[in-house]
């Protein structure tokens, strides 16, 4: 069973994540969006960006492999071999540019058990050194 005394723990802040231009190009092509603030900075400065802007998921490219291993470790003692992923919200305080160095804290905020299957609500506050920039949610699940 998963550790509950985890719960409204904050981790250790991790970062800083440099988002690159061309991370930001190479994502937006995998998932097809073809957004010209995500692809010519021009076109991104012009419409009052100071970089490219990262499309609304690319915050998954850092937060993922956080979120991952602190479910690896086993001192929570997650099954993470039988986890879906149930809910994610984001929310933006701004967008995510390139140029910005990021950092990351994961917050446990719930763990319920339920019809024989655990969940658990995990947010991540992305900011910079000087301000907030999104927040994202996650709701996964494994069997209990």
């Amino acid at each position: 069973m998963p550790d509950e005394s985890f719960v409204g723990r904050a981790l250790p802040a991790v970062g800083p994540f440099q988002v690159g231009r061309e991370k930001i190009r190479e994502f937006a092509a995998a998932i097809g969006d073809t957004s010209p603030l995500s692809l010519d900075l021009d076109v991104a400065r012009a419409a009052g960006h100071r970089d490219l802007v990262a499309p609304p998921t690319f915050s998954t490219t850092f937060t993922m492999p956080l979120i991952e291993a602190f479910l690896k470790d086993p001192a929570f003692d997650w099954d993470y071999t039988r986890m879906v992923h149930g809910d994610q919200r984001i929310v933006f305080h701004r967008p995510i540019l390139g140029g910005d160095d990021l950092f990351t804290t994961i917050h446990v905020d719930s763990l319920t058990t339920r019809a024989g299957s655990h969940m658990l609500t995990l947010r991540c506050e992305v900011a910079t050194a000087e301000e907030p920039v999104a927040t994202t949610t996650s709701l996964l699940v494994t069997q209990a």
